[in-house]
């Protein structure tokens, strides 16, 4: 199933603040060239249960602009399974070629099948399953964002021995909350992991709560920007000027707000000094010139 050659490297960004902190960054989002970042993990175990269960065909759901859709209908072409994409928004339907996510993961093989949002919110839903299985046949479901047991324990992996030797604090964005959790399962007692939601609200916490037994994290719940993909013109400066100074590339959803975020607390001194905090880059560029963000009010 997915493997990749390369060993994942942290970059040093801050080599020493007034205080001594230290930041790296884990690129996690080169693991792979169309399956990238958290994705990778998540899905790994996943495909390996769905070939032992003999499943063929792939369904799972997602936005237009789903990084989780894009990477699923990746793995379906490089492994050999069939994809279903149950896309939230019956009006897409005739705007695929106008939407590179969807574009793309058509390209790829997947069978998009547009929802209406009330039918959407039915996704967890055993009677609208059952409903999905009458029209596809028998698939290997897996959930939004990608997030189950299984994706939790991908993540796990993510986290080499050095860096749960070497590092104080791990900082990811949250979606799902499944890349966290892993992470949060993964870590060494002595180790802080902080979580910057997409999204905005504190339910993540519950979230979270379900895939973890552990204490050692927390969420930094102001770098959300006014909720999923929203932006703001000081969270687009700060991202191109991170891009100029480093020359990579981030986006504004997920890694922007989680790195805008770890700079602030740095300024606030909300890290002890002397501290090493390794920030994951999770990847998500394919959606980065796919669409117009919204500015937060």
């Amino acid at each position: 199933m997915l493997t990749h050659s390369q060993p994942i490297k942290n970059t040093l960004l801050l080599a020493s603040s007034p205080n001594g902190i230290q930041l790296h960054l884990k690129r996690i989002d080169l693991i792979h060239p169309t399956i990238s970042g958290n994705k990778y993990y998540k899905l790994k175990k996943n495909l390996i249960e769905a070939r032992t269960q003999s499943f063929h065909t792939l369904l799972t759901f997602g936005g237009a602009y789903s990084n989780h859709i894009a990477a699923v209908a990746a793995a379906g072409l490089e492994h050999g399974f069939q994809t279903i994409g149950i896309i939230r928004g019956e009006e897409l339907a005739d705007k695929i070629l106008e939407n590179p996510t969807l574009r793309l993961a058509q390209a790829q093989g997947m069978q998009l099948h547009f929802v209406s949002r009330t039918d959407y919110r039915r996704k967890a839903d055993h009677e609208f399953i059952e409903q999905l299985k009458k029209r596809f046949g028998e698939f290997y479901l897996i959930p939004e964002g990608g997030t189950n047991a299984l994706a939790v324990q991908g993540c796990e992996e993510i986290l080499t021995e050095q860096d749960k030797q070497e590092f104080d604090y791990i900082c990811c964005a949250v979606g799902t909350g499944g890349t966290i959790a892993g992470m949060i399962n993964s870590s060494s007692d002595q180790q802080k992991i902080l979580g910057f939601p997409a999204l905005k609200g504190d339910f993540l916490t519950s979230e979270i709560q379900q895939w973890t037994t552990r204490t050692n994290w927390d969420l930094c719940l102001n770098y959300h920007f006014g909720g999923y993909a929203k932006t703001s013109p000081e969270l687009l400066k700060f991202i191109q000027d991170f891009q100029n100074k480093t020359n990579i590339a981030i986006e504004p959803i997920y890694t922007g707000k989680m790195l805008f975020g770890i700079f602030d607390l740095i300024k606030r001194g909300y890290f002890p000094a002397n501290s090493k905090i390794l920030a994951i880059h999770t990847g998500g560029l394919q959606g980065k010139q796919n669409r117009s963000l919204s500015l937060s009010k």
